[in-house]
This record gives C-alpha cells, sequence and structure tokens, in this order.
C-alpha cells in the first residue's frame, strides 16, 4: 500500500475476518483480538487488536461501539464513542462517526465521516517520548505584544 506521498506503510492490514460480531448481537465487555474483526452488531467496552501489526477491525455501517478501540488497522463506517488510538492506518468510511479522540499514523477521510473530538498525528518523535514546546497563540483580533 502506498500513500499520497509515495512512501511504503511499515505493516499491512490483515485481509481476512477471522470474527464476526453479528448485527443483532450486543457484547457487553472488553474484546482482544488478533488477526480480522468485523462488528456488525453493538459492543459496550473496550477494542485491542493484539500480537502482530496487522490486525484489523472493521467497524460496518449498522455498528456501534462505546468504548475505546486500540488496533494497528481500523476501517470505519459506524459508530464509535470513545477514543480510537490506530498504530498504523485508519480509513473513515462515508457513514463514519467518532466521538472522541483518533490517534492515527495515517489517516483516510471520506466525504460525510465526521469526528466530534481531536484529532492527533503520531509521527515517530512521539514514538521516541519527544515532547515539543509550543508557543502560545494570540487570539483572534489581538496583536501580540513584544516583550
Amino acid at each position: 500500500m502506498i500513500d499520497a506521498l509515495g512512501k511504503k506503510h511499515s505493516e499491512k492490514p490483515c485481509n481476512t475476518i477471522d470474527t464476526l460480531v453479528g448485527v443483532k448481537t450486543l457484547i457487553k465487555g472488553d474484546i482482544t483480538f488478533t488477526g480480522g474483526l468485523r462488528i456488525d452488531g453493538k459492543v459496550e467496552g473496550n477494542i485491542v487488536g493484539k500480537g502482530d501489526k496487522s490486525s484489523t477491525l472493521v467497524i460496518s455501517e449498522h455498528a456501534e461501539v462505546k468504548g475505546n478501540v486500540t488496533v494497528p488497522h481500523l476501517v470505519v463506517n459506524g459508530t464509535i464513542r470513545g477514543n480510537v488510538y490506530s498504530a498504523e492506518t485508519t480509513e473513515l468510511q462515508p457513514k463514519a462517526e467518532i466521538i472522541g479522540e483518533v490517534h492515527y499514523k495515517m489517516l483516510e477521510m471520506a466525504l460525510g465521516a465526521s469526528i466530534n473530538g481531536s484529532l492527533v498525528r503520531e509521527t515517530a518523535a512521539a514514538d521516541k517520548g519527544a515532547v515539543h514546546q509550543l508557543k502560545p497563540v494570540a487570539n483572534a483580533g489581538e496583536t501580540e505584544q513584544p516583550s
């Protein structure tokens, strides 16, 4: 897979679905998985992709997740109410809705997808624990006074 800048992604997403949560299913509790997981129903709990970096979570358009999601690869066309941590790729399809922070390395967002929360791009410097100090920005309409 090659992104717009021509860089190759370090890990490819899993291209098979090993586990399916059906459209009429409600799971209350945390889920930990490896490989491919597709959710068509509802989950009330956190979802964590373990194992190799190819684990992929697919949230279909009828699915709803209430909890945090931590996975290498994520494809969303449903609703997530919680924070998202995607170590590799995040794809938001047209009916995707995320209410919470989205931490991503590579983001693809289709027209119609929505995020009500912060977008945080994870970089190599962030992986190394570097802390960046930012200058305060003057409010709109104010001019910065020299010290």
